[in-house]
């Protein structure tokens, strides 16, 4: 596999590029995004067998219910980062390791958990988002992983991108695999 292909199956939407100016418009589409992810994930998987949802998106990528289960915990921190923003000033956020969760035993539970877990957090992190004005989204929170600060607006859009992102990993195996 040639490395292009392999990055295509890696980031089957790109990257997340976030505009040098990030105007009101991009928060609503991406409020949208995350405001449509929980059922739009549900329809693509419903139906799927245990043996389709343990079937990785790609060679040694994670398998559809490690997805899942990812999004659920991924965003499950995305909501707390932006209380801390909110709540803290340039907060340095708790990072953690995706890769040692998806190991944890919880990783093979049922997938309806994270789903209804996914419709909760959303529920709450739209509800949040919709309420923050402008001046409250150039707050910001400091990642430690690259010391860099990320601006709320902005995250935002990568938790949007994050929900293309994975939602794309699934929808493509289930197409190559034609289920």
């Amino acid at each position: 596999m040639t490395n292009e292909a392999l990055e295509k199956l890696k980031y089957p939407i790109g990257k997340f590029e976030c505009p040098k100016d990030i105007k009101e418009t991009h928060i609503e589409e991406w409020i949208n995004v995350l405001e449509t992810l929980p059922n739009r994930l549900e329809v693509l998987v419903n139906g799927l067998n245990d043996e389709q949802l343990n079937t990785p998106y790609r060679l040694g990528g994670w398998t559809i219910r490690e997805v899942i289960h990812h999004i659920s915990d991924s965003h499950h921190h995305s909501y707390i980062r932006f209380k801390w923003a909110m709540t803290e000033d340039n907060p340095l956020i708790k990072a953690y390791n995706e890769n040692d969760w998806a190991t944890q035993h919880d990783y093979n539970a049922p997938i309806a958990q994270s789903l209804l877990h996914i419709k909760a957090v959303h529920a709450k992190l739209v509800y949040y988002l919709k309420g923050l004005s402008s001046k409250d989204l150039e707050r910001a929170f400091i990642h430690p992983e690259t010391n860099n600060t990320v601006v709320l607006k902005e995250n935002v859009g990568i938790y949007a991108w994050h929900s293309n992102h994975h939602y794309a990993h699934i929808e493509t195996v289930i197409k190559q695999k034609g289920w």
